[in-house]
């Protein structure tokens, strides 16, 4: 099974590397990703935290995006309520999944946490944070298991639509358009 991936982003020349791993408590979802963007050096630092159900209990997201210094931090309080360094988000409020809009990897989470049989699909609202803002949005997505390995994803109405493949362990490797998968162990 594989823990560890690397992508590569052809859209912007970078690259991710991704790592799951189980902790006594649920668990750790963790990453590096390196690109450009708007011809500026970005380097992003993630690690989301999750209950055994796969619920986002906490995350850190930390660099730089050019000269801009990136330092947050997400608390998912009792009742769902999402802090975004310490200030209360009521806009994603309820949200079960984070998702980082600058990479693929968030996509395991209700991935694994949904365990959609093929033909079923759910509608579910995660907590976004869009890239470059970084600030939370709600985001409606839609997954649908078309195969072993296939899922229909939608969001922002259908205006996004992709087949993804995932691996037995739900990272994505193929996000068409977005991130390939070079290796994983």
């Amino acid at each position: 099974m594989s823990n560890t991936i690397l992508w590569r982003r052809p859209d912007n020349l970078g690259h991710e590397i991704g790592r799951l791993v189980k902790r006594a408590d649920g668990w750790e979802l963790s990453g590096t990703a390196v690109f450009s963007h708007e011809q500026q050096p970005c380097q992003l630092d993630y690690l989301v935290a999750c209950d055994s159900d796969w619920c986002t209990n906490s995350a850190h997201i930390g660099g730089t995006i050019g000269v801009r210094e990136v330092d947050l931090t997400v608390c998912v309080e009792p009742g769902r309520r999402w802090r975004l360094n310490g200030a209360e988000c009521p806009a994603v409020a309820g949200c079960v999944d984070i998702d980082l809009g600058f990479s693929p990897s968030t996509n395991l989470l209700p991935i694994r946490r949904l365990s959609l049989a093929i033909g079923a699909q759910a509608n579910v609202t995660a907590a976004w944070l869009p890239f470059p803002s970084l600030v939370f949005e709600p985001l409606l997505q839609l997954y649908r298991r078309d195969s072993a390995t296939g899922y229909r994803y939608e969001s922002s109405g259908g205006r996004v639509a992709r087949v993804l493949t995932v691996n037995a362990v739900g990272f994505v490797t193929e996000y068409p358009g977005l991130w390939q998968m070079e290796s994983a162990t």
